[in-house]
């Protein structure tokens, strides 16, 4: 149950990003829901590779690389998904850095009961 409450949340997480942002557009709640399950499937199995390769970076830059990587991994999410557009850089990292946020504070509401 908690699986499903943390992906609707990130779904509109990811339309209220769409609303703030102009770089950035998702057309419906549908594909909202879609690129949040995408999303949640490349961090779970793409992310920690890429962080493992791109480990001396991160330890020279004490970790600031991985949001880089963050915002990568939402373009790249962006970039075959119909629906779902991001217009740039500096877009994808400011709503990877919106989201991320987002669904770290919904966490610690969902979990801390």
């Amino acid at each position: 149950m908690k699986f499903i409450i943390r992906w609707l949340i990130n779904a509109l997480l990811l339309l209220l990003i769409a609303y703030l942002l102009q770089g950035i557009e998702v057309t419906s709640l549908y594909i909202a829901l879609i690129a949040a399950a995408i999303l949640g499937l490349v961090n779970a199995l793409i992310r920690p590779i890429i962080i493992l390769i791109t480990l001396p970076i991160n330890i020279i830059t004490l970790g600031l690389f991985t949001l880089v990587i963050n915002a990568l991994l939402f373009w790249f999410v962006a970039s075959f998904l119909e629906g779902f557009s991001i217009s740039g850089f500096w877009s994808a990292f400011l709503g990877s850095l919106i989201l991320s946020v987002g669904s770290w504070l919904s966490n610690k509401f969902i979990y801390n009961k």
